[in-house]
């Protein structure tokens, strides 16, 4: 794929900051995709930022209710990347107590965790502006931490950014799959087939099913985005502000867009990252997303030889196909016993191509496991499936943010055809399918509701975003009333979420 004019990242830059008064939440100077030898236009200089819409609402300072205390040090140190030098921030921890499944008040609570991101010496009531991330990156609420840390020190000046944790995540983090079965499913070969390969896996679906509604007492179904959709209303109310602004990434977009649709004369300034489909079931999702996967891997991979040192070579699909094969009749095996499979070795580069900051890291590793040493693949493995990964929650939220369960034999032939037109990640998103087929069915119904009285809302989508692909995005644009649509020629999931420069 080829880099994204620059007029087009700085037209992402002026919808963004008109939004959110003046600031600019959005890529940096450059996309993280780029052909090597292409001739660009230079970017407008003294552009002016456009006129605010006149019926976008005034950001309202805070009166929040959560009891927060001071948690900066200990927040910080657990972010990928250190706070920029250009500025100092303060971190707030908190929790909001929700009920467990909001169509039953009354069968229990959860605890979700919050945290408010300031600039140092920052008045406690400045106005919030609410992140609510994808169920697949990591960290939960401290995404709004790690947003500090890319936007431009202008927006800490305007705004108090608030991370809420997604249900699953953070201090809600739902870890109840017997550790044997999650791994099977995990290390599952891509391109088995058989009928006696898929009876196992779905042997192994069902024992993660049955122990997580034995530890969960039945409640397995809450851990879905509309239910976070609820909590973001519960948080609205606790952090005492008539209109809260908010942006969200993949199916964090996706819960705000219901609770525009529910509660829209809630919503304050809303920006709508790279939501998924609002309508689409499987098995069109899971194919929607293969094509969108491959396309992220096929920018991937433009990013990497548009360098003359790329460790994957001069066709790093050819590159990571056959390490997958190699990895298929032979596990590698580092030094703890630790096996890294073919299966495993696909979810880590599924897991990585979302986040292009994280590229050469897995462009590294998937060059050390070429050589020899599967060490970098598992360390990046372990934060999905390792001890209190996000694996059971991932997989609880996908599979109950559908309603379609599939047959072992209708997925047998979806592999057969996905092999074929996805040839990396078709088997993947095929096994997948049968990781939900024993899940409770009954999921959402479509979601109802335009949300023609909230203010204007920014959706944007990214043409190579392997958790929300770009048409997706159009469709939520056009479902809600009050929308400007906005796409972006690039990569990962969040346009909004600057790579380095």
């Amino acid at each position: 794929m080829a880099r994204a004019p620059r007029h087009a990242v700085v037209a992402a830059l002026l919808c963004l900051a008109a939004l959110l008064a003046g600031c600019t939440v959005g890529p940096s100077q450059r996309p993280p995709v780029a052909v090597r030898g292409e001739s660009l236009p230079a970017p407008p200089t003294g552009a002016p930022i456009p006129d605010l819409p006149p019926e976008l609402p005034e950001p309202e300072a805070q009166r929040a209710t959560i009891p927060f205390f001071e948690c900066t040090e200990d927040t910080l140190v657990t972010l990928p990347e250190p706070i920029p030098p250009d500025r100092q921030v303060e971190v707030d921890c908190g929790e909001l107590t929700v009920p467990s499944d909001p169509d039953q008040p009354g069968v229990g609570a959860v605890t979700l965790g919050v945290i408010r991101v300031s600039a140092a010496g920052a008045s406690p009531d400045r106005p919030p502006l609410l992140v609510l991330g994808d169920t697949t990156r990591d960290p939960a609420a401290r995404q709004a931490a790690v947003l500090a840390g890319q936007v431009s020190p202008a927006l800490l000046e305007r705004y108090t950014l608030v991370g809420l944790d997604r249900r699953g995540a953070g201090s809600d983090i739902l870890d109840c799959a017997p550790d044997d079965a999650r791994s099977a499913i995990v290390d599952a070969d891509p391109a088995a087939a058989g009928e006696n390969a898929l009876a196992s896996l779905l042997e192994r679906a069902r024992a993660v099913v049955q122990e997580c509604n034995l530890t969960l007492d039945g409640g397995l179904t809450v851990y879905r985005t509309s239910a976070s959709a609820g909590d973001v209303e519960l948080l609205r109310t606790a952090l005492g502000v008539t209109r809260l602004s908010a942006i969200g990434y993949g199916d964090g977009a996706a819960a705000l867009a219901m609770w525009a649709r529910t509660s829209p004369e809630s919503v304050g300034r809303l920006v709508l990252d790279g939501p998924p489909h609002p309508t689409m079931d499987e098995p069109d999702l899971s194919d929607a997303h293969a094509a969108a996967a491959e396309a992220a891997f096929g920018a991937f991979a433009v990013a990497c030889t548009s360098r003359t040192d790329c460790p994957l070579g001069p066709d790093p699909r050819a590159t990571v196909t056959g390490l997958v094969t190699q990895l298929r009749g032979r596990p590698l095996v580092a030094v703890d016993g630790q096996r890294l499979t073919a299966g495993a070795a696909l979810t880590v580069v599924l897991n990585g191509l979302g986040e292009p900051r994280t590229w050469p890291a897995l462009t590294a590793a998937l060059a050390a496991a070429g050589a020899g040493d599967p060490g970098p693949m598992i360390t990046l493995l372990e934060p999905v499936v390792g001890p209190r990964g996000r694996y059971d929650g991932m997989l609880a939220t996908s599979c109950n943010d559908t309603r379609r369960r599939l047959a072992p034999g209708e997925i047998a032939d979806l592999a057969e055809r996905w092999r074929t037109a996805y040839p990396l990640f078709g088997s993947v998103f095929a096994s997948r399918l049968l990781a939900c087929a024993p899940w409770p069915t009954g999921g959402p119904t479509p979601p109802a509701g335009t949300a023609d009285t909230a203010p204007p809302i920014l959706v944007i989508g990214t043409a190579a975003d392997p958790r929300g692909p770009l048409d997706g995005s159009r469709r939520v644009a056009e479902s809600l009333g009050t929308a400007r649509f906005l796409s972006w020629q690039g990569s990962g999931t969040g346009a909004t979420r600057a790579p380095p420069a």
